[in-house]
């Protein structure tokens, strides 16, 4: 089959790789229909190499039809229409129990210290092949998978593997409420849906970025903006919430954050070093861009809460706990519980009037082929591109 394999820093090309196979009679194989590039992918293509290898499958954002299934997969049948949630879990574990299926005990990967194995995602992530690719093996098919009507188009689905749940776990854990001010910092995909959710829910929504469509699109559905680049963004916050600051901030930037250049020299110069010397470095002793985590911790009011969506993968990053401490600020962060927010998000996602934006959230559809140019228009930011779809 054809997949969209990773070869080295900044490096990505559709090669021909072995079919996937059933490995455990919990799995099911998809033939993948689409599959979004989501902006942690950018952190495979830039930062996190160390833990990747050449020829590995990226993609972690994956929807299409059931083509093969183990013996105990019996709640779903050949030929149905599934998204796959980015974390593989079991739904039996401790974890899974509570709600925190990117903790599952079942697909933790103990080796690495990390969380629950996730598609395409490094060797910190279990290894396992990603979705950009026209078949994809699913580990626990009886669970992870979710089965979707067959009428609407993919687009209106797709985004349950990641971005709708991503940034409706991002504006719960901010703990927002109707009529509050909630900040967004970033309006990529996770920062802008956010926005939309967090309107759906009265709330008064402050969207921060600089490249103009993104900005554009934002406030075309009732978003404030602020233009980190040509505007004080502390000191506008502030104007527009009494001198307090926002009740809640949704950090949707994370590790690649502008405005940080001793840190993104420092990422860069790790990238050179030996293979195995930047692991190490990676593991004990990087860092990351904060710019946006400050601008968070400046722009939150007393006893708000900042809510982190963005990926960080840094092991010594400084935080100025002083001012944490003394602001009272709650912070809330990791990697999004699918299915724990199903029930929430699916009322949204069916609802025949889309009033999510679903169906037209996506800037960007082109072939698998075309991955490596979308990679590259996609951190650029370039063409206007704020959401690509790849159609295997």
């Amino acid at each position: 089959m054809r997949a969209l394999t990773w070869q080295g820093r900044r490096d990505v090309s559709v090669e021909n790789v072995p079919d996937p196979t059933i490995h455990h009679d919990t799995d099911i194989i998809i033939k993948v229909t689409s599959s979004g590039l989501c902006g942690s992918d950018l952190h495979l293509y830039e930062v996190l190499g160390a833990f990747l290898h050449p020829g590995d499958v990226l993609g972690h954002e994956p929807m299409g039809e059931v083509v093969e299934k183990g013996s105990a997969v019996t709640n779903l049948e050949l030929g149905d229409r599934v998204v796959i949630p980015f974390q593989i879990s079991c739904g039996h574990c401790f974890m899974c129990e509570q709600g925190l299926q990117t903790q599952c005990e079942t697909t933790q990967v103990r080796e690495s210290g990390m969380g629950a194995a996730l598609f395409g995602y490094t060797d910190l992530y279990g290894g396992v092949p990603g979705g950009q690719a026209e078949y994809l093996r699913v580990p626990h098919g009886d669970y992870g998978p979710i089965k979707v009507d067959q009428g609407p188009p993919d687009d209106r689905f797709l985004f349950l593997s990641d971005v709708v749940p991503t940034a409706y776990q991002a504006v719960a854990y901010s703990g927002v409420r109707e009529g509050e001010t909630l900040a967004v910092l970033g309006l990529g995909p996770i920062g802008e849906m956010a926005c939309r959710i967090a309107l759906q829910q009265g709330v008064r929504v402050i969207g921060i970025d600089m490249v103009p469509e993104r900005i554009g699109r934002a406030a075309s559905r009732g978003v404030e903006t602020i233009d980190l680049s040509s505007e004080d963004v502390p000191v506008v916050v502030r104007e527009k919430t009494q001198g307090r600051g926002a009740d809640a901030v949704v950090d949707a930037v994370g590790m690649e954050a502008h405005g940080s250049p001793v840190a993104e020299t420092a990422q860069k110069l790790v990238g050179f070093l030996p293979r195995k010397v930047e692991q190490t470095v990676m593991t004990n002793a990087s860092i990351d861009r904060l710019a946006a985590f400050y601008s968070a911790i400046d722009i939150v009011r007393r006893g708000g809460t900042i809510s982190l969506s963005g990926v960080y993968a840094g092991a010594s990053d400084p935080l100025p706990m002083q001012t944490m401490f003394d602001k009272q600020i709650t912070v809330r962060m990791g990697q999004a519980n699918v299915r724990r927010w199903l029930d929430d998000v699916m009322p949204l996602v069916e609802d025949a009037s889309d009033p999510l934006g679903l169906e037209t959230f996506a800037t960007h559809h082109v072939p698998l082929e075309q991955a490596p140019e979308a990679y590259a228009t996609f951190q650029a930011k370039q063409d206007g591109a704020i959401k690509y779809v790849f159609r295997p």
